[in-house]
């Protein structure tokens, strides 16, 4: 099913690149090679449903199994690596966090050493992380978290580490190494239409104590923050390794996105949903919805770029219109 993108073309550079994307038949993957194939980029997908993807795409892609079925020799100019099972809604049992770990740490090293024997090197790599680098904030610590805050030894944020250690070997080869840490993405698909089901029904409100702050980000400005990034490549002194969070300007506590939502919906807000049972239910990923970070887009910032949606009802108007 192809989703449909309203907004303006987003323009990566001036030339026919190759660019080889993971997690493409994903909510943000699908939705960033339908840009880059309208600006004219050439684009390998890594994807374990290859006919699924050469159907959404009409054949406009070339789609590969594992890197070993793509050749050395071929050119690929930029890797997007945006690959990872899904964080939220199994319990993190011991079998779960394997997968979690495999989907991202030993698919990242599987595109590092196929560039480690490729004879054309990448220019880039773009690999997704999260802002669950950070660990946990507890509800009374309204700190500012910054590209320089520290990482916890907890499962989420040692996952993002391993995940981003893991990405930063390209760099061994001459590669730039951009990571995204990513807050909660705002779209039509993904996680929001799930957040939105109770607030449309009439039954939203604070989850837990709703002190916890939200990070979160438009879909729209993550893609034009990819190209942010893609720019800022070409760009001489640019280090060869770099995180940026993929958060906006405004953090919400979680009461106040529920609030904010239901103004936007036109729907009450008043019925609490107690810590207590979210808890028994998933265990120690409940960590992810009853307690919070409250995240800056420093370095995006700091490099010049501007969001299209600094504010959440602003946001949230805008997928409701479209």
């Amino acid at each position: 099913m192809k989703i449909q993108n309203k907004f303006p073309p987003l323009h990566f550079s001036d030339t026919s690149e190759n660019v080889l994307i993971t997690g493409a038949t994903g909510f943000i993957g699908h939705l960033l090679v339908d840009a880059l194939l309208r600006d004219g980029k050439q684009v390998t997908i890594l994807t374990r449903h290859p006919h699924q993807a050469t159907s959404i795409w009409n054949s406009q892609v070339q789609c590969i199994q594992s890197m070993t079925d793509l050749p050395l020799k071929q050119r690929i100019d930029v890797i997007i690596n945006l690959a990872g099972a899904r964080i939220l809604g199994w319990r993190w049992t011991p079998a779960r966090k394997s997968l979690l770990r495999k989907s991202r740490i030993d698919l990242t090293q599987s595109l590092v050493n196929w560039i480690a024997r490729a004879q054309h090197k990448p220019r880039l790599l773009i690999s997704t992380s999260a802002i669950g680098y950070y660990g946990i904030q507890p509800q009374n610590d309204d700190t500012v978290l910054t590209e320089d805050s520290q990482p916890q030894p907890i499962f989420m944020s040692m996952l993002c580490q391993e995940w981003e250690a893991v990405a930063k070997q390209a760099s061994n080869y001459g590669v730039q190494v951009k990571l995204m840490r990513l807050g909660f993405v705002l779209g039509k698909q993904g996680s929001l239409p799930l957040m939105m089901l109770p607030i449309k029904l009439g039954l939203g409100g604070a989850l837990g104590s709703g002190k916890q702050w939200l990070s979160w980000i438009h879909v729209q400005d993550v893609l034009r923050g990819i190209v942010h990034l893609w720019t800022m490549s070409f760009r001489k002194e640019a280090p060869l390794i770099e995180a940026f969070n993929f958060t906006a300007p405004e953090a919400v506590r979680q009461k106040q996105f529920s609030q904010i939502a239901a103004s936007v919906v036109r729907r009450p807000c008043f019925l609490p949903t107690p810590a207590f049972p979210v808890r028994l239910a998933l265990g120690e990923q409940a960590d992810l919805l009853l307690e919070g970070q409250r995240v800056v887009p420093a370095k995006l910032h700091a490099s010049g770029f501007k969001f299209s949606f600094p504010e959440l009802r602003m946001a949230l108007e805008n997928l409701e219109e479209h």
